[in-house]
């Protein structure tokens, strides 16, 4: 409720601080002292946070690990709260992952009518790879799903076999960028998100995290 309700509430009588009613400017401490509204308890709304992890290679995209590997709840303990990933990164991929404990946010942004561009840094290997660049580009089929034509720059050339290339896609479906690669003819071998929508994972440090500022949240609106 606003202020001004919590205030006529108080007022009126129907908040109490360890079984007796309140007064305004009654002080309680979090986690000491039981207030009530009409009998029943409240409780301090847990702070939203939204921050943005470089997950490393080799590290799962979920809280716990059956298998006992490193998950990506492993680097964000020291939030503070407990965070919750949107989206995921595959065990091979690294880069940029959103985390939160804002629901309403995470199923927003994981909701298919919320498409960004994604940009992947994608080390590749194989035969003919401005052929496979063209190809890239065009429509395909993944897993019997048709998706739209991704966004290619060669970045870097290695030798006639290697290169670095920046791929951008849009739906972002499970493996996409290794499955396109595949149907090509390419073979990854290394793969980094660096970018979603407007965020850039820049220098953000591998197994580090941060806040997004301000800005960043503005332009999800």
């Amino acid at each position: 409720m606003s202020r001004r309700a919590a205030e006529e509430a108080i007022r009126a009588g129907r908040v109490t601080r360890n079984g007796q009613t309140a007064s305004l400017g009654d002080m309680a401490e979090p986690g000491v002292d039981v207030v009530c509204l009409d009998g029943a308890p409240v409780f301090p709304q847990e702070k939203k946070v939204y921050l943005m992890l470089h997950k490393p290679r080799g590290v799962v995209t979920t809280m716990s690990d059956e298998q006992g590997r490193r998950s990506v709840a492993d680097l964000v303990k020291d939030v503070g709260v407990r965070v919750y990933p949107v989206g995921r990164l595959d065990l091979d991929s690294e880069g940029l992952l959103l985390m939160t404990n804002d629901g309403d946010f995470a199923n927003r942004l994981m909701h298919p009518s919320h498409e960004v561009n994604k940009c992947y840094e994608t080390w590749v290997s194989g035969d003919g790879i401005e052929a496979a660049i063209k190809a890239l580009e065009q429509p395909m089929r993944i897993d019997g799903y048709q998706i739209r034509p991704a966004r290619v720059r060669l970045l870097r050339r290695f030798s006639d076999q290697e290169a670095l290339l920046a791929i951008t896609i849009h739906e972002g479906r499970n493996r996409q960028v290794r499955k396109m690669c595949e149907a090509v003819g390419l073979r990854v071998t290394r793969l980094v998100r660096v970018s979603e929508g407007s965020l850039q994972l820049r220098d953000l440090p591998s197994g580090k995290w941060r806040y997004l500022t301000k800005e960043e949240m503005e332009s999800f609106d």
